[in-house]
């Protein structure tokens, strides 16, 4: 059973939201080994922080069954809105999917908002991400480790 619905905004439209909207968090939910070897949006520009929480954990990649559970408690007091972010928009989707349906049925209200085109986008004809759109390619500030 599916709650509430999940939106959708290009990762400019995100930022913007991130930057205007003190009642908003980013939530970056691709594997460790991503953010080391990546990197990361970085919004301290903007005085916040990537809450950094696997989906789906490295490396089978199976859904983390305690995701949902350990947002919650990192996210207190609950944001107004959670943009969800992973390397395409395929992981954070499901992520946000996931923390909407909770939160319906605790009937909570907050708007999850899935990032579109993700941290490296689309592949390009070379087969490379990073180029063609997504967070990195769009500008956005971002940093690796």
């Amino acid at each position: 059973m599916s709650g509430q619905p999940v939106s959708e905004a290009d990762p400019v439209s995100a930022w913007k939201v991130l930057e205007s909207e003190p009642d908003s968090a980013l939530v970056d939910v691709r594997t460790r080994a991503e953010w080391s070897f990546v990197g990361t949006p970085d919004l301290s520009p903007i005085g916040k922080e990537v809450i950094l929480l696997e989906w789906r954990q490295f490396p089978q990649l199976t859904v983390n069954p305690a995701f949902v559970d350990q947002l919650l408690s990192r996210l207190d007091p609950l944001p107004g809105q959670i943009l969800f972010i992973c390397r395409s928009g395929g992981r954070s989707m499901e992520a946000a999917q996931a923390v909407a349906d909770r939160l319906a049925t605790l009937g909570i209200p907050a708007q999850c908002v899935n990032v579109v085109e993700g941290f490296e986008g689309q592949l390009d004809a070379e087969g490379h991400r990073g180029t063609v759109n997504g967070w990195k390619a769009r500008g956005l500030p971002w940093r690796q480790s």
